[in-house]
This record gives C-alpha cells, structure tokens and sequence, in this order.
C-alpha cells in the first residue's frame, strides 16, 4: 500500500502543461504572443475569384466515405488526409506551422493540455467558433466527428492513425479529453488534427448516406455551386470565426474558389492559354519547356515561375501488389527495378530537372538511411525482438537504384543482371515470353488516371518487353481506378508513400500488416512484415527527434533492402503558370509546403492589376 502511494505522489508531482502549441521533442519556433506565421503575407488584401482545374471528376460532397470520389479543395479523402492541400472547408483543432518539422498551434482548440502520465490530452475549443450555419463549435460535436470517422461508416485510415485512442470524452460545453491506450509520443499532436463537422450535417441520416448535402463545418470557404464531375466552387464565408487569429492572418484571400474539371490535361493547357483559368501547376517537364508559350505568355498576361524547393517528397514508385506469388519473390521485385531507366528518363523527357529518389523519407536528412549504421541505429537494432530477422535481411550495401548512365551498354548491363535474377526466380523465355513453370506468360497492368503517365511507362514497357514481360497501361475513369486500388485489384500502381518530415501513426496504414488487408489503406503494396511493425512502434512512441531519426534510418534501411517499390523520381522545382494579377509573400516557400497550396491559402489578387 504504502510503495502504491508513493507511486501516485511522484505521478502527481509530474507536470501537466497547457500551450497554445506543441512541437515535436522540442520547443515550437512561434511563442504564445505570435501575430503570424512568417511565409505569408498579414497584410494581403481579400477579394477576387481565383479558378482552377482538376481532373476527372467527382461524385459526392461528403469527402470521408469509403464509396465514391470527393472534389478537390476539401483536403480529405476517404483514404484519410490528402496531405498534399489544405482544406477549404473544415476546421481542425490544431494546425501544423510550414517551416517546423512538426508543431501544431491551436485553432478551434485555444488551449492543449497534455496529462502528466501523457494518456490524455484535453483541448478547450475557442468560445468563438462557429459553424457556416451560425452554431457554435460544441465539444459534443468534436467527440460526434471523432467517432464518426473512426466508425465502420467512415473510410479506414482514420481508424489506423487513431488505433491508440480509447475514446473521446466530453467534460464541459467547450472542453474534451482523449484517452489513450497507451502512451503515444506524437499522439496527442496528431489527433489536434481532427476535422470537426457537425451533428446537423445530413440532419440525422446515416454517415456513410450522406453524399450530395454540403458539409456544415467551420473553416474559411462554404459550398457554393456544383455541377458534379464538371465543377465546384467554394465561397468565402464573411463571417469566418477565426480570420484574424495568428494562424490564419495573412491566409484564405480569395472571395471564390472554383474548381473546372477536365479529362486531359492538354485540355487544361488549353483553357489556361485561353484565359478560362488564373493558374495551374505543371508536373509534365515536357510540357511546360514545350507548350507554355504564345500571345498571353508574350505579352506578359500569363507568368511561368519555376520555384525551386527540396521537398520531403517521401517515395513515388511503382508498386507492386505483394498479395500476388509472383511479386512476393524479391527477385523478381529486384529484376524489375533494373527495367525501370531513369537516367534515361531525365535526360530525354525531364530536361534534367528531376531527382532519383533514393529513399521512404527523401530529402529529409536526417531520416534518410545512410551507408553506415550509426551508433544510435545499432543501439535499436540490439533492442529488437526481431533483431536477428532485421540483420539477416539488410545484410550488403545499402541498395541505391542501379544506373545506366543514359547509354546503351549501361541498359544493357542491367537487364542483364534482371534477366539473371529471373532465371533465378524459375522464369523462362520461351515462344515469345517469359513464362513461369506453368507455362503462363508474365504479363503486368498498370492503371492510369490521366495520359501524362504514357510518355514515363512507355520506355519502362520497352525495356520490360525485352525481358519477355508484357506490360500493359490502361485509362481509366478516377472513380473506377480508385475503387480497383481501395479493392487491391491491380498487379502495380503507382504509388506515393511516406513525405513526412515526423514521421508517426501515419506509419501503420503506410506500412503495417494490419493494413495490409483492410481495404482503402495507403499499404498498396501489401507490406506485412513484423520487423517492420516493431520498427514502426519504435517510431511512434520516440519521445525526442534523434530517437525518432535513428528508428526512422532504421526503417528507411529495411525497406529499401526488401525492395518493395521501383524507385521512380522527385521534383526539383514547381512549375506554375499564373495570370499576373496573382501575387504571392516575399518569404521564401517552407520546405514542408507545396506550391500549389501556397497558391491556393496564401496567394492573393493584386487589386491594381490588369
């Protein structure tokens, strides 16, 4: 009894804090008396409609269901945050700073309480809060929101990246506590970014119902007018709660929002020369050193910026589906990453502009697995249960993509080795393919949603053919190849995993085997692997940034040894052309922040341009 007590006084003597904000294992960079965040612009005027495009189409307005395709600019899915916009619509109860690895300051949330065993977090919502309808933000509708899309209703990511909070609980009009399963070292951060609607969204129907009414939540811009799968526009609400706090001066400029839908993105190209649009990023180098020319560009209506950055960008590759035989052999995984010619890819189509990604956490130093295993690594690597299956599956050299150098002999040298390497794996050719022991040829499908794909995948099926594989890429509509993904009905896909500059829960629906059979998670590949899952958990409960660093090297190593993914390639720059009304802040672009969300929440419409 007596140790009992003493046990609960020295838990009672540990510090519970209240913030305004947190950072990640260290302090934030803005104190609690911060006007603004320092890349935007406090002073950009509001007005003007700023049109955009999109492409394929849409279906629904509830962007948290499993069924169907959301439109752009409500910064969800299904498949949970798309981490790659800001959202127009819903407020959380934190929001992340752009040039800090990971902190978040409060928004709907005035005040962050973290209790002292760290099992709890207890956020106070700002009084003045309000949804688009005029209510007030209530705790009852953060917990209804919480466990609304941890249900069965709402697609699964969310139900991964919450898996250690026990339950949300109300203790006040305005204050709510979560409870954690256990201690999570990024957890209470994370869970800050809850998108809170409100009961009276879909007055009483199922959630999983609820697909043409407009959300009613609390962010700076409401729905104003659809024309599903063609167009969208989001409109500034005048009596946005918080459009004078620090985390949103300077931010959300813009009266309208639209969004028009195309098929093609030649089709966009085409409607931006013809002043249907304001502005439009371009990922096809080839098309903008080629196509963005002419009158407008000449005359100065049009402006091309090329914004150099060094993203955490994470890993784009081709992925493939590891549930079938064929590719759970890494030879074969092996054989086809030597297919994959990016240098030739740079020098031809690139223009040199891109990058070869070399790793899960690219260009985020100091979690990129590097050649030797330094001495905070190998300390984790002694700590794991499955210590002896890590070592024998990293044993050699760290794995980097194998190059051609863009010439002849270099593809030649590779295939080489990848015909080896199949051989090996029990592949033969013979009557004009490769064939396995039964005779049936190897054949792979790729699914695209634009045709931007062709012009990357049509040298990677040159090379493969010569091989004796048969690949095949198909258009199809986003809904349907969104649907075959969530289904894990594809043999490869291309695939975005990984990005962030803190990596934590989001790891387990990346990587975990859990998520390897829930359908709609982020695991395309279809990982499921125990080391793997500890390493992840090692992750996740790292209490300052080196642990965390040293665990996520570890993690990075693994993977690119089992070579679950053909690296494929990263951007060095963004590419945008704008009418020249648009203006953007002085401050450089943070590393963390895309430009087209820059573009879209810290731009704005200079009211003296013509």
């Amino acid at each position: 009894m007596r140790g009992w007590l003493l046990w609960m006084l020295a838990l009672l003597a540990l510090p519970s804090w209240a913030a305004h904000g947190l950072g990640m294992g260290y302090e934030p960079k803005y104190p609690a008396s911060f006007t603004h965040f320092d890349y935007v612009n406090p002073s950009a005027p509001k007005g003007g409609d700023l049109t955009l495009s999109a492409a394929g189409g849409f279906d629904k307005l509830n962007p948290f269901t499993l069924r169907g395709v959301p439109p752009v600019g409500m910064g969800y899915s299904a498949n949970g945050f798309v981490f790659s916009e800001y959202g127009l619509l819903f407020d959380s109860l934190t929001t992340p700073s752009e040039d800090e690895p990971f902190s978040q300051y409060g928004l709907l949330a005035e005040d962050i309480q973290l209790a002292p065993d760290r099992l709890s977090v207890t956020f106070r919502l700002n009084p003045k809060a309000r949804f688009s309808d005029g209510s007030p933000v209530l705790a009852q509708d953060v917990k209804y929101s919480f466990d609304t899309l941890r249900s069965k209703a709402a697609g699964p990511t969310f139900r991964s990246y919450w898996a250690d909070i026990k339950e949300a609980v109300v203790t006040g009009e305005r204050t709510i506590r979560f409870d954690f399963v256990r201690q999570n070292a990024e957890l209470h951060m994370i869970i800050g970014g809850l998108p809170v609607f409100s009961r009276a969204w879909g007055k009483g129907k199922p959630f999983d119902q609820i697909v043409t009414e407009p959300p009613i939540a609390s962010g700076p811009y409401v729905v104003d007018k659809v024309d599903y799968g063609k167009f969208i526009s989001y409109r500034r609400r005048p009596d946005y709660w918080a459009a004078n706090l620090p985390v949103r001066k300077g931010m959300f400029n813009y009266d309208t929002v639209s969004y028009q839908y195309f098929k093609d993105a030649l089709g966009e190209e085409e409607s931006l020369k013809a002043g249907a649009l304001d502005a439009m990023e371009e990922r096809s180098i080839i098309a903008w050193v080629r196509r963005y020319k002419g009158r407008r560009f000449d005359s100065g209506e049009l402006v091309k910026e090329e914004i150099d950055h060094r993203r955490f960008t994470g890993m784009q590759g081709l992925a493939p589906n590891l549930r079938q035989p064929r590719f759970a052999d890494m030879r074969v995984r092996r054989a086809l990453a030597l297919a994959f010619d990016f240098d030739w890819l740079n020098a031809h189509l690139f223009y040199g502009r891109r990058g070869r990604t070399q790793s899960y956490f690219q260009n985020s130093d100091d979690l990129m697995a590097q050649p030797v295993i330094s001495a905070e690594e190998q300390a984790l690597i002694d700590k794991l249960k499955n210590r002896q299956r890590y070592i024998d599956n990293t044993k050699g050299e760290l794995p980097r993509p194998d190059s051609s150098g863009d010439t002849a002999d270099g593809l030649r040298r590779n295939l080489v080795k990848a015909q080896a390497l199949l051989k090996d794996a029990g592949w033969t050719y013979r009557d004009g393919a490769l064939r396995d022991k039964a005779g049936a040829p190897f054949v792979i499908t790729i699914d695209i949603a634009d045709r931007s794909s062709n012009v990357v995948l049509a040298p990677y099926a040159r090379n493969l053919g010569k091989l004796g594989i048969r690949l095949e890429y198909r258009l199809r509509d986003p809904s349907l190849l969104k649907k075959k993904l969530d289904d894990f009905d594809f043999d490869m896909a291309i695939s975005l995993v990984g990005g962030s500059s803190s990596p934590g829960n989001e790891l387990y629906d990346d990587f975990g085997s859990k998520s390897a059979s829930e359908k709609g998670s982020q695991n395309l590949s279809g990982i499921s692997d125990p080391v793997v899952d500890e390493i992840v958990e090692v992750i996740v409960n790292s209490h300052d940034r080196a642990s965390l660093a040293a665990a996520a090297r570890l993690l990075d190593r693994y993977l690119l040894h089992q070579h679950y993914m053909t690296p494929m390639y990263y951007g060095k720059q963004y590419f945008i052309a704008h009418k020249r009304k648009l203006r953007r802040p002085d401050a450089p672009l943070p590393q963390r922040l895309l430009a087209g969300s820059a573009m879209l929440t810290m731009w704005w419409i200079d009211p003296s341009a013509k």
